[in-house]
């Protein structure tokens, strides 16, 4: 029930949210990418150099004018079994393979912006292969409830002197998609996930789940596009 009061909340205050990128519907495009077994492009050796992903990603992007490439949430995608931070820690356990947030595909350095106040709950370098890289939370109050965004795949520089508890204002520019070096090894895109309880976890929390899992995680993180609103431009 608290769950459902929170998105009933989030979507009163639609309206006046800000845009997490700078994106204007009128002449800027986005281009909806499928990381699922339905992609037949994505072949190993491409999952393997982030290289090859980038040009992927950019030849994408380039052919159809876009200024973003845009998806993922709760999509069962293959792309993971690419790296071992998505792999079960006993033999034979079923790896995570279903995502949790939206993915924005664009430009390195490109602006992120707070869709409303906030303050860092808390921030880290996930420095891992397919991990996050630099990750930044932060908790908002809406209407009496508390709700969380965590933004992935960060620059470095993202977190640099930055403090728990430092206020975000609504429209500020607090960060910046990162490059391969900084963001877990993958083409430069934001990882944008809404959670209603974030529990213990600090600086991290799962962006993939266990399909088995499925209907848990999905109630703890909906679909992010309540806040970014940007899936009705597809």
């Amino acid at each position: 029930m608290a769950s459902l009061n929170i998105l009933q909340e989030i979507h009163r205050y639609q309206a006046a949210f800000h845009p997490v990128v700078v994106f204007d519907h009128v002449k800027d495009k986005l281009l909806p990418f499928d990381f699922t077994a339905a992609n037949k492009e994505l072949t190993a050796d491409i999952l393997l150099s982030s290289n090859q992903f980038i040009a992927y990603i950019n030849d994408k992007l380039n052919k159809a004018n876009a200024r973003y490439g845009i998806g993922g949430y709760a999509e069962h995608r293959t792309v993971y079994s690419s790296s071992k931070v998505f792999d079960g820690n006993t033999p034979g356990e079923e790896p995570r393979r279903l995502h949790l947030g939206i993915d924005i595909w664009g430009p390195p350095l490109t602006a992120i912006m707070a869709p409303l106040d906030g303050i860092v709950h808390s921030f880290a370098f996930n420095n891992r292969f397919g991990d996050y890289g630099a990750t930044i939370i932060l908790t908002h109050l809406l209407g009496g409830f508390t709700f969380y965004t965590l933004y992935g795949h960060l620059s470095l520089h993202s977190i640099k002197n930055l403090r728990e508890g430092e206020l975000v204002k609504r429209g500020e520019v607090f960060a910046e998609f990162g490059v391969p070096a900084e963001n877990g090894s993958w083409p430069p895109h934001l990882h944008f996930q809404l959670i209603l309880d974030i529990g213990e976890w600090k600086g991290d929390y799962p962006g993939v789940c266990k399909f088995s899992e499925k209907e848990q995680w999905v109630a703890n993180s909906p679909d992010p596009d309540i806040i970014l609103q940007l899936n009705q431009y597809l």
